[in-house]
């Protein structure tokens, strides 16, 4: 049985498609490096590897300092620190400011605040307050700080060496004022030459006031006992004998001047009309008109009549009505 024609010509091919598959290998071979090298770039510009590369390192500047004196200090004294608020010659801000704290054993640091100067410059002022006394002179140091800046730099404060001194030596001298123990001061008189002479003022002031006001009231007193129709009659009967016809008549004067007519007994009423604050002595004048009447016509005995309490009460009652 002969073989098909078609079976020779795919064994003849054969030698063909393994030159094509030597060929493809070939191609391959010659495009990878290519491609691991276009790979390579492609990585490094993806977010992830340059997600994991390391981030570059905060900028550390050497901060100006203005420090404070270095020595003569003890117990209670307060030293400040001025840090210039700038790196590479721009302004910047604390982004955390040093937070108040103790620091150490002898040192208390206060909260920091900002200052200008006249130059516009801002500063960064750090106190710190002496806490305890030192048997003996001591050397102390402000703490090195790194202050952190809104613009990711910080700003670095070296150790500042100062002296501390303790409060007395350790031995006095025991000589004159110079003791290990001191009596308690007496307390000085304040001076008072000042407070007495204000003093003498106020009184020698008052002294006059109260002078003023006697005068007034006794030069009203002298014009009302001269211009007012009872004063002028109390002042007659108070040198007067009460049953003496001189003393009824100042008072019948006394009576008509102030009412600028003559009063009767009859008229009494619309008298006291027209002045009724003497409204209250009604029964008592009605009483002197009485007796006046039985003293000057009657020509009988007459009984005594209060006649000083009614020229008396006339006068207080006239006093409160012009005032």
């Amino acid at each position: 049985m002969k073989r098909g024609p078609s079976i020779r010509v795919g064994r003849a091919a054969r030698p063909w498609r393994r030159q094509v598959a030597v060929l493809v290998l070939a191609l391959g071979s010659m495009a990878l490096p290519w491609r691991a090298a276009a790979g390579g770039g492609a990585g490094a510009s993806e977010p992830g590897e340059a997600a994991s590369a390391p981030a570059p390192a905060a900028a550390v500047t050497p901060a100006t300092v203005e420090q404070p004196r270095a020595f003569g200090h003890a117990i209670g004294d307060v030293l400040t620190q001025r840090v210039l608020l700038e790196h590479a010659g721009r302004a910047v801000d604390v982004a955390t400011p040093p937070a108040a704290d103790r620091v150490g054993l002898w040192l208390e640091r206060r909260a920091a605040r900002a200052e200008t100067d006249d130059q516009g410059r801002r500063w960064l002022a750090l106190d710190y307050q002496v806490v305890n006394a030192p048997r003996a002179l001591t050397t102390l140091s402000l703490p090195a700080l790194s202050i952190p800046t809104r613009g990711g730099a910080s700003l670095t404060l070296p150790t500042w060496p100062i002296s501390v001194g303790p409060l007395t030596p350790p031995e006095v001298a025991g000589q004159g004022a110079l003791q290990t123990l001191r009596p308690d001061r007496p307390v000085e008189a304040a001076p008072t030459a000042a407070i007495e002479r204000r003093f003498k003022g106020a009184l020698l002031a008052l002294g006059g006031v109260l002078l003023a006001w006697l005068a007034w009231w006794g030069g009203r007193n002298w014009r009302e006992s001269r211009r007012l129709p009872f004063a002028r009659a109390w002042r007659e009967l108070r040198r007067a004998d009460a049953a003496s016809p001189e003393a009824w008549l100042s008072l019948h004067r006394a009576v008509n001047a102030s009412a600028g007519r003559v009063v009767h007994g009859a008229s009494l009423s619309r008298w006291l009309d027209e002045r009724p604050h003497l409204r209250p002595l009604q029964a008592q004048l009605e009483g002197f008109y009485r007796h006046s009447s039985e003293r000057f016509f009657a020509g009988g005995a007459v009984a005594d009549y209060p006649l000083h309490t009614l020229g008396r009460a006339l006068r207080d009652a006239e006093r409160r009505q012009h005032r």
